[in-house]
């Protein structure tokens, strides 16, 4: 039977990706000492907040997510960012493969909201595996599946995920809104000549009496 252990040795960001895309680099080993064929590999990976410090900057920014620092207690829970999957090709012993992992800049996901909520630091990970192992042993092909106990825990730079977003979104964040409101805000902006619609937000904000932070 198949004995697996998994670590991930670092993250990057792919710069060739059709859309934002995160690259862990995962280390297999396996102590049977059998070829591994092929492993069909399922990963899902949570965000772990209650693993970092967080600066007052940083809590006032997750307000929204978690409430009050008072009552992150009970609100501070172990978030779901994403499953991803992956094929590993034959190996024995040991083997490396990029683990792919497509990201989003869109403010309603709450993983977005917590990454740009950080200034710096770190990103605490856990990996949970799991998945489908075609190995060759004294009988021939064997099949084994992936224990669920298999795990691994990675501190994500969080400079790693801003240097993906900048990538992709130079100098930009992305909101989503109602078609009513894009409608009335594009009338707006062609009402009032605006050439841009970092401009038409920036005037909405001044008549509103608001101005635009640095």
């Amino acid at each position: 039977m198949s004995d697996l252990t998994f670590a991930v040795l670092g993250a990057r960001a792919e710069p060739y990706a059709a859309a934002p895309t995160l690259m862990l680099r995962l280390a297999i080993s396996d102590r049977s000492g059998d070829p591994i064929q092929a492993i069909a590999l399922r990963t899902q990976i949570m965000i772990e907040p209650r693993r970092r410090h967080y600066t007052g900057a940083e809590e006032a920014r997750l307000l929204e997510l978690y409430g009050e620092p008072e009552r992150w207690g009970d609100t501070l829970q172990t978030l779901l960012w994403t499953i991803s999957s992956v094929i590993v090709p034959s190996f024995t012993e040991r083997t490396e493969v990029d683990l792919p992992i497509a990201c989003t800049y869109d403010f309603e996901v709450a993983s977005s909201k917590f990454f740009h909520a950080l200034e710096d630091g770190e990103i605490p990970l856990l990996l949970l595996f799991s998945g489908t192992v075609f190995a060759r042993g004294p009988a021939g092909l064997r099949v084994d599946q992936v224990p669920w106990h298999e795990e691994a825990s990675y501190r994500l730079p969080v400079s790693v995920w801003r240097d993906l977003m900048d990538q992709y979104f130079p100098g930009s964040a992305w909101i989503r809104m109602r078609n009513e409101t894009f409608d009335a805000l594009h009338a707006f902006r062609g009402r009032n000549a605006l050439p841009s619609w970092d401009q038409t937000i920036e005037e909405l904000l001044q008549r509103a009496g608001e101005r635009r932070l640095a």
